[in-house]
């Protein structure tokens, strides 16, 4: 491998980096997500388990008891900010995944400097927002779960924020 300059030698390690960062923040944001939503969900199950835990329509134990579920008051809906927090995570993942994808042993590719540049501004662009989006998501999960508990009409309000949330680690 001819070394110059526009080739040096750890130009793969910017690549590598840049992985490395989108893995790292990307979890991390994902992980402070489920961690705080998860906090508002298990909160609210010491109140409220029914908002937790509804999946079927009849009590298994009590076939004559029935608990139609209303639109309001669906199965597993408390969950959703944990099931987006685990999405940002994935975000991360295909990122660092195209990232590799472009890093080859040397004798096959000569590996750029703009490449390892654009690799690790690509992994601390998506970790970055990843970890932001994990923190609004956390911490819109947890109050929206807390407050869906006391009003069941805040519900589609708290998507709706969660989504925009989202949206920052998508966009990343």
């Amino acid at each position: 491998m001819a070394d110059s300059d526009l080739t040096p030698k750890f130009a793969p390690f910017l690549g590598m980096a840049g992985i490395a960062f989108a893995m790292i923040f990307g979890c991390i944001g994902a992980a402070y997500g489920t961690a705080k939503s998860g906090i508002g969900i298990a909160g609210v199950g010491v109140f409220r388990g029914d908002l937790i835990m509804k999946a079927s329509s009849t009590h298994p134990l009590h076939p004559s008891t029935s608990t139609q579920s209303s639109p309001a008051n669906t199965p597993l809906q408390s969950l959703i900010p944990v099931v987006m927090s685990g999405i940002l995570a994935v975000y991360a993942l295909v990122v660092s995944v195209l990232i590799a994808g472009n890093l080859k042993p040397p004798p096959q590719e000569h590996y750029s400097l703009f490449n390892g540049c654009i690799h690790l501004a690509c992994g601390l662009s998506v970790g970055l927002t990843g970890m932001a989006a994990g923190y609004s998501i956390g911490v819109v999960g947890d109050s929206g779960v807390r407050a869906y508990m006391q009003q069941s009409r805040i519900f589609v309000g708290m998507v709706l924020i969660l989504i925009f949330g989202e949206v920052l680690g998508l966009y990343g």
